[in-house]
C-alpha cells in the first residue's frame, strides 16, 4: 500500500542541508514512511509522548543522529513538519515544540497547543 508522504518547508530546508550520505539515508527512511505508513517499525518511527499525535523518523549515519517530525493527515498522507540533527540523548523540547506548532499550521488544528 502507498502513503503519500509531503514535506513543509522547515522539513525540506533541513533536509537540503545535510550532507549527501544523511539525505540519502534520510531519503530511504521516508520512501519506507511511504511504503509501510502506520506499520512502520522501530528504529525507523517512533511515536513521541506527549506529542500530540507527532510521531519521529530516525535516522542515523555514523554517529550522526537524524530526527524527522511527522504526523498522520486524512487518509494515506503524511506530513514531515521539521527536522533536526541530534546532539543528546534526550530529543529536544524546544524541536517537537516548533514541529507541534507547524503540525498546528497545517491542519488549522488550535487545539493543539
Amino acid at each position: 500500500m502507498k502513503y503519500e508522504i509531503r514535506l513543509m518547508d522547515d522539513a525540506t530546508e533541513f533536509v537540503k542541508k545535510l550532507t549527501v550520505k544523511m539525505r540519502a539515508k534520510v531519503l530511504r527512511t521516508i520512501g519506507l514512511l511511504e511504503q509501510f505508513g502506520p506499520q512502520l517499525p522501530a528504529p525507523h518511527a517512533k511515536s513521541l509522548k506527549n506529542g500530540q499525535g507527532l510521531k519521529e523518523l530516525r535516522v542515523k549515519q555514523g554517529s550522526d543522529i537524524v530526527r524527522l517530525f511527522y504526523f498522520h493527515h486524512k487518509g494515506k498522507l503524511y506530513v514531515a513538519t521539521s527536522g533536526y540533527l541530534k546532539k543528546t540523548q534526550k530529543t529536544n523540547q524546544r524541536e517537537i515544540s516548533r514541529a507541534i506548532r507547524l503540525m498546528n499550521e497545517f491542519t488549522g488544528d488550535p487545539n493543539h497547543d
